[in-house]
């Protein structure tokens, strides 16, 4: 009966831990389409949203009120179970690789016994491998859109995207050998764990010499996620919108929540494995324990949402200023350049490494 008791209550601190996550990063898609419009606004001089509510904030919970109570379309000739199912498989993988991302310190609730690290879902080893592979999943739901619209314009923007992500999986796979090889781990924690030595002068993206890396990666995420200036797949110029053209009400909103969820975590992975995560860029200059233990254990958040807001706004400023590819150039940039420079980056970060003993 006591092992019941203990597998209920660490069953309900997971559960209340995924909820939590959950709730959080559901907020944070709705807030980063407000903070892209009003930036761009900004840089485009113009205000953004600022109507709904005070200074616009209002605003991503009106067009979600919008988009569902719009009608919800089904063309006659579309494969109407795959139709359905493409829209759920993009959300789920988006919002899955959350799950292993270390958003915190390692910060231990204890109730009846049983204590659980409130800093992450879940602690895998192979962490890193399971977002790579979380996220490859999701080209899926892409794939199958196209091609259950029964709609030449949606299905040329899935097969622009299933190329274009599969093009430059390699290169962002390849480009995260040299910080697997420093860590000498595919743990999350593990890798965070080398770089909070020293503060920033021990990150991968200075300590490691992964700076290289850092660009390999960047470029890749952006052509992964969809983004300008690599956002062929839903050219509206060319293809209406691609692989979405036919999607309507709550079906295009949770396409729209799993290209903005998958910024997040690209954002994440990013912070994680070039800029230390959640450690502060001080290094050891505050004691672990500056504040008592509920600032020990708020201030490894501040420092990743920092960072992964930082990355948020490159990628708003970027879609600002650079204008889009041709496609030609797009797989030729991935292909012949990318690629070459990711396995020459892994060749001298070994041959560093191995000299270093």
């Amino acid at each position: 009966m006591s092992h019941l008791t203990d597998f209920q209550t660490f069953l309900l601190l997971s559960i209340l831990k995924i909820v939590v996550v959950l709730v959080i990063t559901l907020m944070a898609v709705a807030y980063t389409v407000l903070l892209e419009r009003k930036v761009l606004g900004r840089m485009q001089n113009r205000w953004g949203p600022s109507r709904v509510g005070p200074f616009g904030l209002l605003q991503p919970l009106a067009d979600g009120i919008k988009l569902f109570l719009k009608e919800d379309l089904i063309p006659m000739a579309a494969d109407r179970p795959l139709f359905i199912l493409a829209p759920i498989i993009a959300l789920t993988c988006a919002l899955i690789s959350i799950a292993v991302v270390p958003f915190g310190a390692v910060t231990h609730i204890t109730a009846n016994g049983i204590s659980v690290d409130m800093g992450t879902i879940a602690d895998v080893n192979i962490g890193l491998l399971v977002i790579l592979g979380i996220t490859s999943i999701g080209v899926y739901g892409i794939a199958l859109s196209g091609w259950s619209s029964n709609n030449k314009f949606a299905l040329l923007g899935s097969l622009r995207a299933t190329s274009q992500v599969i093009s430059y999986e390699l290169a962002l796979g390849l480009s995260l050998v040299g910080v697997v090889l420093r860590a000498g781990s595919l743990r999350l924690r593990d890798i965070v764990d080398v770089q909070s030595t020293h503060g920033a002068l021990s990150w991968n993206i200075f300590g490691g010499f992964q700076f290289v890396a850092f660009f390999i990666y960047l470029m890749a995420a952006y052509a992964e996620t969809n983004r300008a200036p690599f956002d062929l797949p839903e050219a509206e110029s060319e293809l209406v919108a691609g692989y979405h053209t036919e999607y309507s009400s709550m079906k295009f909103a949770m396409f729209f929540m799993a290209e903005y969820a998958n910024m997040i975590t690209v954002a994440c992975v990013a912070t994680l494995l070039f800029f230390g995560g959640p450690s502060s860029p001080l290094g050891h200059l505050l004691p672990d324990n500056f504040g008592g233990p509920i600032l020990s254990a708020i201030f490894p958040v501040l420092w990743f949402v920092a960072k992964v807001l930082g990355f948020l706004l490159l990628y708003i400023w970027v879609r600002a200023t650079l204008p889009r590819f041709r496609y030609d150039q797009l797989m030729a940039f991935g292909w012949k350049f990318l690629l070459p420079v990711a396995i020459l980056n892994i060749i001298v970060t070994s041959l560093v490494l191995a000299l270093r003993g």
